[in-house]
């Protein structure tokens, strides 16, 4: 066990510590889509090709979900607010470097770094919630805002990145990001206080080597699989290599002294039935967000302002329902929410895959409304859940756990549903037909989401502890 220092003599400001915390994990969602929408432009400026363009996000992938554990780790052993400040600097840098970039290779390299720097940001925001707020109402209340802001800086990513595409330039799309950074880091050291874990012994390197190649190749070997074939040895390679090392992790962590990921952490049920869900939720969150852009653009005939712009439904409806969720937490328990957001995107996902290019606009703002819902309900609640209980010592490893089952599940079923898409529009002649079968999937995740959520059983003191 572990004891948490802080610097006490500084009364903490639980309302700006929050927006502190909400801006960050805003600017990083942003960041994941905000890219994607000005691709073609990126491509063309730097003279990228077909075979390569898949580098500006999967450099980024990699080290943000292969650094994950490890980023979850560096708050516990050296200090969250010093985590938090350094790695906001290291993301505004990368993101002022990708803005500047003049080749493609530079344009990774930035692209990694922001990953990197992410990788330390996702995880730090989601222990300085935990830590910080302990009381259970203000805890919900954190939480809602977190998977609020979430939700709204995917969906404000694709209008934006549309608006800077088409009026300004595509390297805005990566500028935006570093006067934010600076602007946060800012905030966090007059705001946020320091707290740390004081945990014993050295870092655990085999277990930081096994953990960062395993998920970096499990997430790289499903780029690749888009473009060779899942049968591939491009893409099966990396993913065999990527399991294989995760299982030598778990070997290490069970034998470890200090281990990086305290198997304890996983071994609850509600816990591991949390981060199970949370796989679920966030595969089918993650493939549907591109499978709706190329729906929007290919078969309603939408430009990327517009592509935007349709996605605002489901912006208001995560804000809308991460602040009711939070209050329905404490009063009906974590299970009913995140079963209730999970069959509301199940709803939402069939109308979308029913849906065609002359769907009536009122059906897409409701089928869009209904997976926001699902979002703003199940998110929120499904980390509160995998948090809950954990030792101030172990906050961060748990909150990498919870980002890393959202970035492995979201790259592989988001290169699983567009190779889906693609095959049976090869079959059929039909983008829509693709579509549809690809959101079908993307339901029966949900439904997959319900039916794990009904594990999700917690005690009423734990949820108060």
């Amino acid at each position: 066990m572990g004891r948490r220092t802080s610097d006490a003599k500084r009364p903490i400001r639980p309302g700006l510590l929050l927006a502190v915390l909400a801006t960050t994990q805003l600017t990083l969602q942003l960041d994941t889509t905000i890219v994607t929408v000005a691709l073609p432009s990126v491509q063309a400026a730097l003279g990228i090709s077909d075979a390569d363009r898949h580098w500006v996000v999967t450099a980024y992938a990699i080290t943000f979900g292969g650094l994950l554990l490890l980023g979850g780790r560096v708050g516990d052993y050296l200090a969250r607010k010093r985590a938090l400040v350094w790695s906001l600097v290291g993301f505004g840098i990368a993101s002022l470097l990708g803005g500047l970039a003049g080749t493609a290779g530079l344009l990774y390299a930035a692209r990694a770094l922001q990953g990197a720097s992410g990788a330390v940001l996702a995880p730090v925001v989601l222990s300085l919630i935990t830590t910080s707020f302990t009381e259970p109402g203000h805890r919900a209340k954190a939480f809602a805002v977190w998977g609020g802001v979430g939700g709204l800086g995917a969906s404000l990513g694709l209008l934006l990145g549309g608006v800077l595409t088409e009026y300004t330039s595509w390297r805005w799309t990566l500028l935006v990001n570093a006067p934010l950074a600076v602007a946060i880091a800012v905030a966090a050291l007059l705001v946020v206080r320091e707290s740390k874990a004081t945990v014993r012994g050295r870092l655990d390197l085999p277990g930081t080597v096994t953990s960062t190649l395993g998920v970096a190749a499990i997430v790289y070997g499903a780029t690749l699989a888009e473009s060779y074939g899942w049968a591939s040895v491009q893409a099966l390679g990396p993913m065999v290599g990527g399991l294989v090392l995760l299982a030598a992790f778990v070997g290490i962590e069970h034998r470890a002294t200090d281990p990086l990921l305290p198997l304890s952490v996983l071994a609850d049920r509600v816990r591991g039935s949390s981060f199970g869900a949370t796989a679920l939720l966030a595969g089918a969150i993650f493939a549907s967000n591109v499978l709706i852009i190329y729906y929007l653009q290919q078969v309603r005939g939408y430009n990327a302002f517009e592509s935007g712009l349709a996605f605002l439904p489901n912006t208001l409806a995560v804000l809308a329902f991460a602040t009711v969720g939070g209050r329905l937490v404490l009063r009906v328990g974590p299970r009913v929410v995140i079963a209730a957001g999970a069959a509301s995107g199940v709803a939402g996902f069939l109308l979308l895959a029913s849906a065609d290019g002359a769907t009536p606009l009122a059906v897409l703002v409701a089928a869009m409304a209904l997976v926001g819902a699902a979002v703003g309900l199940s998110w929120p609640a499904l980390s509160a859940t995998a948090l809950t209980g954990v030792p101030d010592e172990h906050a961060g490893a748990a909150g990498g756990t919870v980002n890393a089952a959202q970035q492995v599940s979201g790259a592989v079923v988001v290169a699983v549903l567009n190779t889906v898409a693609a095959g049976v529009t090869a079959g059929s002649g039909s983008l829509m037909d693709g579509l549809s079968v690809a959101l079908l999937v993307c339901a029966g995740l949900m439904v997959a989401t319900v039916l794990v959520s009904l594990n999700i059983t917690v005690p009423r003191e734990r949820t108060q502890s």
